[in-house]
């Protein structure tokens, strides 16, 4: 399948020889090896982004508006900055259309967990569609607290002023539906690039140990709350001479771990444990993740296999701090 994001895309580059580790590299592994889950894990039933392909011919359906006064009741997810869902009633979009004139398959479903992604693409006008917080309602109209619209030839990176936040608030409330500001489809590990044998672009994870109000490239925000957590935006490699015959992994997930090995993975969230993104498969027929690679078959590999990439240009802004449990 074609990449997301044009081919300079900071999302499709390889890391290349001899990188420069982050001075601190060691103490963030250490950190994040202590996870109340462990090491990394792969998400693709729950808490990750189902990608539907849209055409000319998929029906078109505006993206209600939903009601800012439920976000406080949605939880697991959501992260409250010091403003207002109720006063922020309008269409969140990057660029114009979203929420009207979406083109979306009628199997559409966003995921069943809280954050309740859902992303859609249509290849034959290079366009993109994220949505947060989706759901269906019962006369079968869609609806979403946030969402964007973007081009699939552009770069898959944005600014942090094309949102203007206002500090302590979440990025949410401007558009972006993943907490670091950027595309819920950067870095998702795609069925069909897997049976083909190659991933061709960085990867997407997040962890429990995030940084309060630290955030590098490519992210434009964090939800962070830890103190001397890792920056949101952090991008990570598996140590590229590791013999990945060492360990019991099925060919899916070698494929991924090679990735990660020449590509590297970028830090876009917060999580329960620390996880990798792979594409949601919801009423698409004929696709499914069983029995092709397990979830944690990536608990194996422990954390000093990694290393964390120079951190540069760290930003101190982003959400307020919330307490663990509210993760």
């Amino acid at each position: 399948m074609p990449r997301f994001f044009s081919a300079d895309s900071y999302w499709n580059q390889p890391i290349g020889p001899n990188p420069e580790i982050d001075p601190r590299s060691d103490f963030y592994l250490s950190e994040l090896a202590k996870g109340p889950f462990g090491n990394f894990h792969l998400n693709l039933h729950q808490y990750t982004v189902p990608v539907y392909e849209a055409g000319p011919d998929t029906p078109r359906r505006t993206i209600h508006q939903r009601d800012l006064s439920d976000a406080r009741r949605q939880g697991g997810g959501c992260r409250w900055g010091n403003g207002s869902w109720s006063s922020r009633k309008k269409w969140f979009s990057h660029g114009p259309g979203f929420g009207r004139d979406v083109p979306i398959p009628s199997a559409a479903r966003p995921d069943p967990a809280s954050d309740a992604h859902m992303a859609i693409v249509d290849w034959s006008t290079r366009t993109a569609w994220d949505m947060w917080a989706c759901r269906i309602h019962p006369d079968g109209e869609y609806e979403s607290y946030t969402g964007m619209v973007y081009s699939l030839d552009g770069t898959g990176v944005w600014n942090t002023s094309d949102f203007n936040p206002t500090d302590g608030d979440s990025i949410h409330f401007y558009g972006p539906c993943r907490a670091a500001g950027v595309p819920i489809i950067a870095g998702l590990i795609m069925y069909d690039e897997v049976m083909a044998g190659r991933i061709e672009h960085k990867l997407s994870y997040a962890t429990w140990h995030n940084a309060w109000q630290k955030f590098v490239f490519p992210a434009t925000w964090t939800d962070g709350f830890r103190d001397d957590g890792l920056p949101e935006g952090a991008t990570m490699q598996l140590d590229p001479t590791l013999d990945l015959g060492k360990f019991k992994l099925s060919p899916v997930a070698k494929i991924i771990c090679r990735a990660m090995q020449e590509y590297g993975m970028v830090n876009v969230d917060v999580a329960r444990g620390n996880v990798i993104y792979g594409e949601g498969l919801w009423d698409q027929p004929g696709k499914s993740w069983h029995r092709l690679v397990d979830e944690e078959e990536l608990k194996q590999i422990p954390m000093e296999c990694f290393r964390v990439l120079r951190l540069e240009n760290v930003v101190n802004r982003g959400d307020s701090r919330t307490s663990p449990t509210d993760q």
